[in-house]
């Protein structure tokens, strides 16, 4: 899974209240899988990479019911959105040897590492 949008810095990078803390709104903790993650982007486009087909109708109705009464626009697309070969970014981050599961998942610019949280079968 990769959730892709703006950036929600918990400091202000600059300006007059560089430094200061950036109470955001959408900075949530939300739970995925058995693990707690806080969000640090505004949530715009979520990419779940997933085994077979079957899971989609599924994905679909939770979609439907959660955002249906709240005015929200979303679709559902089928199709390949994650990189399957190693990025320039993917090489200079973490080498030749690469965990091929983190592939494209690599923010240049941030400091840490991506988020793991590993599933179950």
């Amino acid at each position: 899974m990769s959730i892709n949008g703006p950036n929600l810095p918990a400091t202000v990078p600059y300006g007059p209240a560089r430094g200061q803390p950036n109470p955001h709104p959408d900075r949530k903790v939300i739970h995925v899988g058995d693990q707690d993650v806080q969000l640090q982007v505004q949530v715009g486009t979520i990419i779940l990479e997933l085994e077979d087909d079957s899971y989609i109708p599924g994905i679909e109705e939770a979609v439907d019911e959660v955002f249906a009464d709240k005015g929200f626009s979303c679709t559902v697309q089928q199709g390949r959105y994650m990189k399957t070969k190693p990025t320039v970014s993917d090489y200079a981050r973490y080498g030749p040897d690469a965990d091929e599961k983190i592939l494209g998942l690599v923010d240049p610019g941030k400091k840490g590492g991506p988020t793991i949280i590993q599933g179950t079968k």
